[in-house]
Parts: C-alpha cells; structure tokens; sequence
C-alpha cells in the first residue's frame, strides 16, 4: 500500500509540510531570535507534522496508524542521541565545577596566541575527532574549553564555534571509527579504507579554505589585550583550584573513546570521573554551589547532583569569567530535547506518508551528466537534513534513493558514498531543527544562526564536491582501470 501511495504523490503536496514548517521557523526566529528554541521552533515542527497529517489522511487516505508507526521508528533512532546530549549536559557542568575546563582554559591562555587560535583550535578538533570518530564527543569537552579561551582572548562566537566544528566535522567525517563514515560506506556497498581514501580528494581541499579563512580571520579577530588575559588568568586561579592531575580525567576520558566504548558509556564514565575531582580538587567551588558554610559528605552530594542536573553559577570576580563558567547541566538540554522529539515527528510523517519520496523524485530528475548526477545527491542529502532533522536517516536515504541511478550511469558506488558524506554528514550541523544543529548549538552556547556562516568546512565541503565533479578529477566509470 504504501509504494503505490508514494507514486500517486504529489510533488506540489508534498512540498506544502515543508514550505509551512520554514515560513513558521522563519517568523519565529524573527520574533524571538535566539529564544526560537524555547518553544517556537517545536510548535512550528508540530504545526508542519499536523499540516502533513493532515494531507496525507484527506488525500492519500493513509490511516493514522502508519503515520504513528513512522514516527514511533524515527523517535527510537533519536533515543541514543538524546541520552548522549543530557551525559553531555552533565559533563558540561561537573568539568566546569571540578576545575577541569578551568585548568585547560588557563593553560590554553598561556599556550595559544590570538594570532594562531582559530587555525589550531580547528586543527586541534580535527585530531581529536580523527582519533575519536566522534564530532559530539569532541565538541563538548575540547570544544567546550577551546570556546571559553576563545571567548577570553576576545573573539566573536561565531568564528570560535565555526572553527571548532569545522574541525570536529572534519575527523568525524574521515575517522574509520566515525559511525557516519561506516553507514555512508555500508549503505553505497563501499569498503571503509576505499571510501575513505576517496574521500580524501575533497575533504583536504576543503580543509585547507577553512585552516586559511580562519588564519586571516585569527590576524585581526582578537580584541583582547595582554593585561585582560593576565586577569583572566588570575581570576581562574583565585577561584579554582588549577592543577595538571585534573587533566587526567580528560586523557582517561580519551582513553576509552580509542577503546572504541560505547558513547554514552564513555560520557557517563568522564561524568562520573569529575564528580569526583569536584569533591577533592574544589571544595571551596562545593561550599558556594551547595550554599552553605559546612564541609560535609551530603553538601558535596548535592553539590555534584547541582553541577550535573541543574544550572550553576560561580562568582570569580571577574564579569566575563563568570559568564565563561555558568553551566546549565542536564536541565539546560530540555529544550533541545523536545526540539529533538518534534523534529522525528516531521520526519516521521513526511517518510511515512510517502511525502520524502515524491519529493526526492525532484533530484532524480535533475541527474543527467556526472556533474548533475553528484549535485543531485549532494542536494539530495542537504534536503532530508532539513526534513528528516536526523543525519543517519539523510545518510540511509540518500545513498538507498541513489544506488540504482550511479548504477545505472555506470558511476562508482565510492563516488556515491562521498557525495552522501560530503552532504549529509557535515550539513547537518548547519541546520537548526537538525539533531546535530541544536546538540552543538546547545552545547557552544551559540545560536545556530549565529556560526553557521563561519563553519567554513562545512560549507565548502558539498560546494567541493560538485566542483570535483564538474573538472572531472578521479572520476571513474565502473569498468574502467584506475587506482
């Protein structure tokens, strides 16, 4: 039943969920701005859902049981990813309140130049992600200290986070240990290593536009003196305790990521592990979070439980350094989880009223020369992150929707798996509604509007692929030798 509703599915249908949910998003982040996420933006994904409810039962006669289904099966896909940002929530707050992102600003201020910040905070994100295969990871531990010496050495959010990402997307994106690099080479039928290897002929490109954008940017950006980062540093003295050994809570944390744990077993454990350095590095940090006087057990259990749930803010003394140090905890990811939940009903019903479908017909259509054929798939994956919200099911669609026709026009499969990655995995983090989008957004603490324009690696990235594409450089046909 469904694939004969799908055919009969009109484009110009289809397209109306998708036009209503950015007319609203728009009017809502016009209205309240940064605010959107606090519940315009998922009134405006559950208005796009009934709107698409709506025309799928009165036009296509699709009983709402199959819809409820679709959005059961994309609400269980988001189940890890929620889990994962609320751990991060809490790694937010007990590595703030233990001293350990403290620790890792104060040395930072002392080793990275204003002049060098952003190239090496991209190149240091890169690393660790490569090494990690995860971009969530990285972003909310390094990331997380790379956006507090940032922000000290007085650069714009934007380019802080802009960089950061570039570079965590970068590893994520060619790490044999990233779960996107697996699904995009899996679902095209490519080995790993090969597609890896392929990929490398845009991602480095890309990779060097970003290292020489955020070079320039990093000559001029810093508006912070000497004199300010001394302060800053005394200020972070004067209010933790700064110690080398707290650094062995992010470097075990390492440890088990290239053990290849599961993610939320690694977030709890690196959770868990500053928990403790809080009660023995910080009492002083436990007393004030705690609000009492007395030194005992059960203030430093509620002191840990409030670093890791709720929102703290210490005082140091210093008006910037106490907003560099506010955390929200767990509780401050609530309104990016039910954005998370209302972005999987969209998508849930957009693919199960076959809606996604007809619409992707649109990309198919546009696939006549190799060139074509890429930007296509490279469109294809951008598209279904703006209406799926869920990078794995762009991923998965996109290479599914595509395989016969690179087959069909004698293209290689690893030709495929690249575009998807060069679309899918790092535009999703561009989106707002995306999981990616609004974990990252949540976790920078930086609108997702607001360093869009500067993830430059990001951008470039599916923009490269389609000019390999259109030079003809290492594109192969199926039967023909090559190495």
């Amino acid at each position: 039943m469904g694939n004969s509703q799908i055919k009969k599915s009109s484009i110009a249908i289809a397209l109306i969920p998708l036009a209503v949910l950015v007319g609203l998003l728009a009017l809502t982040i016009h209205l309240f701005g940064a605010d959107a996420i606090a519940g315009g933006s998922q009134l405006s994904l559950l208005t796009a859902s009934a709107v698409c409810t709506a025309l799928a039962i009165g036009f296509y006669h699709i009983k709402w049981q199959t819809l409820e289904d679709a959005i059961v099966t994309n609400m269980r896909s988001a189940t890890p990813a929620i889990i994962i940002l609320l751990l991060i929530g809490a790694i937010a707050g007990t590595w703030m309140a233990s001293g350990i992102i403290p620790t890792l600003i104060y040395y930072g201020l002392k080793i990275l130049h204003p002049s060098i910040f952003l190239p090496a905070s991209c190149i240091i994100c890169a690393v660790i992600s490569l090494l990690t295969g995860s971009s969530w990871t990285t972003i909310a531990t390094i990331g997380v200290a790379l956006m507090g010496i940032g922000r000290a050495l007085g650069f714009d959010d934007g380019w802080i986070a802009g960089a950061i990402i570039s570079g965590a997307y970068f590893g994520d994106k060619i790490s044999m240990m990233s779960d996107t690099t697996v699904l995009a080479s899996s679902t095209a039928n490519v080995p790993l290593f090969t597609h890896i290897k392929y990929m490398l002929l845009t991602t480095t490109p890309s990779l060097i536009i970003a290292l020489i954008v955020f070079t320039i940017a990093g000559l001029s950006g810093s508006t912070t003196t000497i004199a300010d980062t001394m302060t800053i540093e005394n200020s972070l003295q004067q209010t933790f305790n700064i110690s080398a050994w707290l650094l062995i809570v992010p470097l075990v944390t390492g440890l088990l990521i290239a053990r290849k744990l599961p993610a939320i077993i690694t977030l709890f454990a690196a959770a868990f592990m500053a928990a403790i350095a809080m009660g023995i590095a910080q009492p002083e940090i436990v007393l004030q979070i705690a609000q009492t006087n007395t030194s005992s057990a059960l203030m430093s259990l509620k002191a840990i439980i409030s670093s890791a749930t709720t929102s703290t803010s210490l005082e140091t003394g210093n008006e910037l350094l106490n907003s560099l140090v506010a955390t929200r905890g767990m509780g401050g990811m609530m309104d990016t989880v039910w954005l998370i939940i209302c972005a999987m009903c969209f998508g849930g019903v957009m693919y199960g009223s076959g809606m996604l479908t007809a619409i992707s017909q649109i990309f198919l259509r546009m696939a006549r020369r190799t060139v074509s054929v890429v930007a296509s798939s490279v469109g294809s994956g951008l598209f279904f992150n703006l209406a799926t919200g869920d990078q794995y099911i762009s991923i998965i669609l996109t290479g599914n929707l595509f395989k016969g026709l690179y087959k069909e026009r004698n293209l290689e499969s690893r030709l495929l798996s690249r575009s998807v990655e060069d679309s899918a995995t790092v535009t999703s983090v561009l989106i707002p509604w995306n999981s990616c989008g609004m974990t990252q957004s949540t976790v920078l603490g930086v609108a997702t509007m607001t360093y869009m324009p500067y993830c430059i690696f990001n951008i470039v990235s599916p923009l490269m692929s389609i000019i390999v594409a259109a030079i003809g450089w290492k594109i192969y046909k199926r039967n023909e030798n090559h190495e």
